[in-house]
């Protein structure tokens, strides 16, 4: 699944609970120790530091369409899909992407900790 230009880390309540939540949006475990509370997942270039009563709350965004630089990129996977293909994995929405539309749109998502994710595509 191609989320667009992404960084965060983020405090979590359940290593294992907020590890198989992301799971679902395609990241895996890149390196950390489950055991002292912490991951580094990663999806392509985008990295998301899981700490455990690390720190405080955070906000993470996504932009389909963009690389790191905010370049429009040829060929990427439209937010209306990236939205039905977490719905089958039964993420449950804040917000909704119209999927009647076409080009920009976003939706809003909350993980397991309260963590709102926004995915905002601007092309």
């Amino acid at each position: 699944m191609e989320l667009g230009a992404f960084s965060v880390s983020l405090t979590v309540k359940n290593l294992k609970k907020s590890q198989e939540f992301y799971e679902k949006f395609g990241f895996k475990v890149m390196t950390g120790d489950p055991e002292k509370n912490w991951l580094i997942l990663k999806n392509g270039e985008h990295a998301i530091g899981l700490f455990q009563e690390m720190f405080e709350k955070n906000i993470l965004t996504f932009n389909p369409g963009w690389d790191q630089n905010a370049n429009k990129l040829e060929s990427f996977t439209d937010v209306r899909t990236i939205q039905r293909q977490l719905k089958e994995a039964g993420v449950t929405f804040e917000v909704e992407a119209d999927e009647s539309s076409t080009g920009p749109a976003s939706f809003i998502v909350t993980d397991p900790d309260g963590n709102p994710i926004l995915v905002d595509q601007h092309v």
